[in-house]
């Protein structure tokens, strides 16, 4: 049976609220504990994968854990011609509910570590190849999230989808945001994850260029059904 909408809502609220509070909160722990970029990274990127899976798996069978607009989405767009996405109506309330507890997953971050609850991030993030960077992160991540959300086989995509994002927060040179709702929470923060403001509008476009390319594959390839 299908979870009523408002249920949904709350898992993307909820979900994409902890995701934030995880890479936001691992990246000021680990500012805090070492000086090495390197280390800081790793245990930044180990953190937020694992608390991805984890969020995938207690959310997935709710609302199908999305917790991402772009996979929202590249969703709705998919249900336009297999009519198994979200509707209109729903992509509305996902992507509503995503922004919101990007938002407050930031400032839960500050809270717990004792800074102000809203700061403005002032790193800047807009050369070309950052970018360049954050397409090729979410065109992967897309391709990845598509071979396995129609199935709903949530254990594996746990797993496809922490692992593709740990990596690419290593090969990409954007360290892999992937995601308008974490961009923009990110924004609420101004420690190691930070990105300024001005950097957002750009690297949204970048998003969901990379976005397009992923469904123009998965399309090619068979998978986006």
């Amino acid at each position: 049976m299908k979870v009523g909408v408002g249920r949904r809502m709350l898992a993307e609220f909820v979900g994409t609220a902890g995701l934030v509070t995880a890479i936001v909160g691992s990246g000021i722990a680990a500012q805090r504990l070492s000086p090495d970029p390197g280390l800081r990274l790793l245990a930044n990127s180990a953190a937020s994968a694992l608390g991805l899976s984890v969020l995938i798996v207690v959310f997935g069978p709710i609302s199908g854990a999305h917790l991402n607009p772009v996979v929202s989405v590249v969703d709705w767009l998919r249900g336009r011609w297999t009519g198994t996405g979200l509707s209109s109506v729903e992509l509305v309330g996902y992507l509503n509910a995503q922004f919101i507890g990007g938002a407050l997953g930031a400032m839960v971050a500050n809270l717990m570590f004792d800074l102000p609850l809203l700061q403005r991030a002032s790193e800047n993030r807009s050369a070309t190849g950052l970018l360049v960077g954050e397409a090729v992160a979410t065109a992967g991540l897309v391709v990845v999230v598509s071979t396995a959300l129609p199935g709903r086989r949530f254990g594996p995509t746990a797993a496809a989808v922490a692992a593709y994002i740990a990596a690419a927060q290593w090969f990409t040179s954007s360290t892999a945001f992937a995601n308008p709702a974490v961009t923009i929470g990110r924004t609420l923060s101004d420690t190691y994850t930070g990105i300024a403001a001005d950097s957002v509008p750009a690297f949204i476009m970048a998003q969901f260029i990379g976005a397009t390319i992923g469904l123009a594959l998965t399309t090619a390839f068979g998978r986006a059904g």
